[in-house]
C-alpha cells in the first residue's frame, strides 16, 4: 500500500539559485526516506508547479497527500494561498486527499541553524556582538510577531549582547533602520543573519541593503551570515511536521490572528475570507475558491 505523500510546497523565486535549492531539498528528502513518495512544486515564479508535482505523484499511484508548507512564518501564502492550490489539486484528481501541516518555524532545530550560521562567521567571539535578524515582513502582524519571537528564542542563553529585528519588506524596521537602531544601542559589531530557507531575491536585498549601510559607516564592523539552507536539521524538521500532519496533531497558534482578533489596525479582517492572490503559472485559471479562516489548520 503507497503510504500518504510528502508534498513540499513552496512560493517560487525568480532566482534560479534559489529554486534548484529547493528542488535538490526535495530530491534529498527523497533520497533519504526510500518508499516514501516525495514531491514539490511551486505555487508561482518558478517551475516545478505544484500542479505538476500532484500530477506526477497520482500517476505513481498516489492518492493521499500530507502538505508540508515550505515557509517560516505563517502569513498569506501559508493561510490563505497554498490552501487554495491544495483545493484545486483536489478538484482536479478526483478521489485524492490533502491534510496540511503548519509553517516549520520558529523550532529548536532552525535555532540550532542560525547559531551554526553567526559561528560561521563569529568564531567563539559573542559578547561584544548584536545580531539583527531579518525576515521576510508581512502585511499579516503576527506573522511579524513571530520573527521577534525567533529573535528573544536566538537571544536566550547564546552569549550574544543582543538580537534585535529587521525586514526586508512589507514591514518595519527595514534592513538600514535595524543596522542603525543596533548602532545607537552601542554595536561595534553587528551579524545580520537572514531568516531565510534558501538564497533568493529578498536575501540578495538583505545583503545589498547591508553592505551599503556598513560602507557608509566603517567605524561598525558589519558582517553578514548566510541563510538556513538545507541542513540535517531542516530534513529532521519537515519529517516531524509530515508526521504531525498524518496524526493532526497541528497544534496552530490562533490567539493573535487578524481573522480572529481584533489587532488594533486590523479590526476590518475579523472574520473575512482568504483572498488568494492569482498565481499566473497555476493552469486552471480559476481562483474562485474563497477560503476562510477554516482553511488553515488549528
Amino acid at each position: 500500500m503507497i503510504p500518504p505523500a510528502l508534498l513540499l510546497v513552496g512560493h517560487g523565486t525568480r532566482d534560479e539559485a534559489g529554486a534548484e535549492a529547493f528542488r535538490a531539498f526535495v530530491r534529498q528528502l527523497g533520497e533519504h526516506n526510500p518508499g516514501l513518495p516525495v514531491g514539490g512544486g511551486f505555487i508561482e515564479l518558478s517551475p516545478p508547479p505544484l500542479a505538476d508535482s500532484v500530477a506526477e505523484l497520482v500517476a505513481q499511484g498516489v492518492r493521499s497527500f500530507a502538505a508540508v508548507p515550505m515557509v517560516l512564518v505563517s502569513a498569506g501564502h501559508a493561510k490563505g494561498d497554498i490552501p487554495a492550490a491544495l483545493a484545486r489539486e483536489e478538484q482536479r484528481h478526483p478521489g485524492t486527499t490533502y491534510t496540511y501541516g503548519r509553517p516549520l518555524g520558529p523550532h529548536p532545530g532552525l535555532l540550532t541553524i542560525l547559531e551554526r550560521r553567526l559561528d560561521e562567521v563569529l568564531g567563539d567571539d559573542r559578547s561584544d556582538t548584536t545580531v539583527l535578524l531579518v525576515g521576510r515582513g508581512s502585511t499579516d502582524p503576527d506573522a511579524n510577531a513571530e520573527i521577534y519571537k525567533v529573535a528573544r528564542l536566538l537571544w536566550e542563553g547564546r552569549g550574544y549582547a543582543g538580537v534585535e529585528t529587521a525586514f526586508v519588506s512589507l514591514a518595519a524596521p527595514d534592513v538600514p533602520s535595524g543596522l542603525e537602531r543596533c548602532r545607537k544601542l552601542g554595536a561595534g559589531r553587528i551579524v545580520v543573519l537572514p531568516y531565510f530557507l534558501f538564497t533568493g531575491i529578498l536575501p540578495d536585498r538583505v545583503r545589498d541593503q547591508a553592505a551599503e549601510w556598513a560602507a557608509a559607516h566603517p567605524a561598525t564592523d558589519v558582517r553578514q551570515a548566510a541563510v538556513i539552507g538545507p541542513e540535517p536539521e531542516l530534513a529532521d524538521l519537515v519529517m516531524e511536521r509530515y508526521r504531525e500532519t498524518l496524526k493532526g496533531d497541528l497544534r496552530m497558534n490562533c490567539d493573535s490572528c487578524v481573522y480572529r482578533v481584533k489587532l488594533p489596525g486590523f479590526e476590518d479582517r475579523v472574520g473575512m475570507p482568504q483572498q488568494p492572490h492569482h498565481h499566473p503559472d497555476d493552469p486552471s485559471g480559476d481562483h474562485g475558491h474563497h477560503h476562510g479562516h477554516h482553511a488553515h489548520s488549528h
